[in-house]
């Protein structure tokens, strides 16, 4: 994991940050703990990206779904719920 102490950042500037970046994203540690994460805009939009064809690609295969007839219908959103909770993870 790339770090950095927050004391770092706050004596050093944006400089300590832009230094770490070129390893890669930045875990900014406070306290002893991770609590950010710096990333740089091509690698913030790269993920972005990814997450919006993650969301399509699901949209897509509920609509094969939804075509091919497999779905369920429940009377209320606890009958809905009763049902998730008892398929197995995929």
């Amino acid at each position: 994991m790339n770090v950095v102490p927050a004391q770092e950042v706050k004596r050093r500037g944006i400089a300590a940050v832009d230094e770490a970046l070129e390893q890669g994203p930045v875990h900014i540690i406070k306290n002893n703990r991770p609590q950010y994460v710096v990333l740089t805009e091509e690698r913030y939009s790269e993920l972005l990206e990814a997450q919006e064809e993650a969301a399509l690609a699901r949209l897509k295969d509920s609509l094969k779904d939804a075509k091919a007839g497999r779905v369920t219908r429940h009377d209320s959103v606890e009958a809905l719920m009763r049902h998730m909770d008892s398929k197995p993870a995929a």
